[in-house]
């Protein structure tokens, strides 16, 4: 999972404002607001999640500390302040061709399925982001089977 997350971040545009913030038309804060508006959807953030995400964005973009922290408080705070996922999916959709929006998907189930299982408000998050971003259902639906298939080998490979 991680290198697919790795690889979609790295495809990605940069969009660093010049005070030390990211800007709002970044696809990078698009993209991890949206990871964390889907970790929260269930109610329960778990630290793993949290840890990859991290991990993530500082392999993908050679992001540490401080930089690092900002995007992830930025995104963060991004997140919480919005009151839509418009503003997210907006910047997604102008910057990401139809493939990779589908890819996008697919890195949200997997995202979804890192505690091993779907909630319902999960699986709500990232239909309404497929939606959004222009992803069809059946693509939606696709992508979610095969992030479920993975994340049912990886606890059988435990």
């Amino acid at each position: 999972m991680l290198d697919r997350l790795v690889t979609f971040f790295k495809a990605l545009p940069s969009g660093e404002s010049g005070k030390g913030h990211f800007s709002r038309n970044d696809p990078r804060l698009a993209a991890a607001a949206l990871m964390f508006h889907v970790m929260d959807a269930d109610g329960e953030r778990r630290k793993v999640e949290r840890k990859r995400l991290s991990q993530l964005i500082s392999e993908a973009y050679g992001l540490k500390g401080e930089a690092l922290k900002r995007l992830l408080e930025d995104s963060e705070q991004a997140d919480q302040e919005a009151v839509d996922l418009y503003s997210f999916t907006s910047v997604l959709k102008r910057n990401l061709d139809e493939a990779a929006r589908i890819h996008f998907i697919e890195l949200m189930w997997d995202v979804v399925f890192a505690d091993g299982s779907a909630h319902e408000l999960e699986e709500n998050v990232v239909w309404r982001v497929a939606e959004l971003i222009g992803v069809s259902s059946r693509d939606r639906v696709t992508m979610k089977q095969k992030a479920a298939h993975r994340a049912k080998q990886a606890v059988q490979e435990e």
